[in-house]
């Protein structure tokens, strides 16, 4: 969960200096010491495991499914190089300057 929590400035010293000493990002060091100060109670649950619910996006037979990204990629590719001949056609150009 993402919150705005405001740490008076000793205290935010002391975990920096704490996440630097242990190697870890500063949102590990505050998770440690809270944990740490809250005992038992704060320990990591071990819940169920998290149900996946499958879905059928109804691709056509054939289509990679694992090659999609690759297919985006080569679409905008595509699309950004005919915008770029598009405004780089010398022919357009001398239209437009006739046009003026």
């Amino acid at each position: 969960m993402r919150t705005t929590l405001t740490i008076d400035d000793d205290l935010a010293g002391l975990l920096k200096q704490r996440a630097r000493e242990l190697g870890i990002p500063f949102k590990e060091a505050v998770n440690r010491t809270i944990r740490a100060g809250l005992g038992e109670a704060a320990r990591p649950r071990r819940g169920a495991a998290t149900k996946t619910v499958p879905h059928s996006f109804g691709f056509r037979p054939g289509v990679d499914l694992d090659k999609l990204g690759q297919l985006a990629d080569e679409l905008e590719a595509e699309a950004f190089a005919a915008a770029g001949a598009r405004t780089h056609d010398p022919a357009r150009r001398q239209r437009s300057r006739s046009r003026a």
